[in-house]
């Protein structure tokens, strides 16, 4: 019974540390991730402002290329994009 007192206040350090640590983790991806989700989001934004062009010309073998292309990297940005200032 005599150990029990001792070991309580160092098991309530190790899940202080523990939740302290997760929090430094998570605070760490939102900065790191931030930028990446602003591009993503305002890229998603005007890349079909780019489709206009295209679609108003015509497509011929190279435009579908790039309009396929351009419709690959706007759902890209979509995705990455998708939780930005949701935080």
């Amino acid at each position: 019974m005599s150990n029990s007192p001792s070991t309580l206040p160092r098991e309530r350090l190790v899940e202080l540390r523990e939740m302290l640590n997760e929090q430094h983790i998570n605070s760490s991806m939102k900065v790191v991730t931030a930028p990446f989700r602003f591009v993503g989001f305002w890229a998603a934004v005007a890349l079909p402002f780019l489709y206009l062009p295209l679609l108003f010309n015509g497509l011929g073998n190279s435009e579908i290329t790039v309009f396929t292309a351009l419709v690959a990297l706007n759902v890209v940005a979509l995705v990455v994009g998708h939780n930005h200032a949701r935080a």
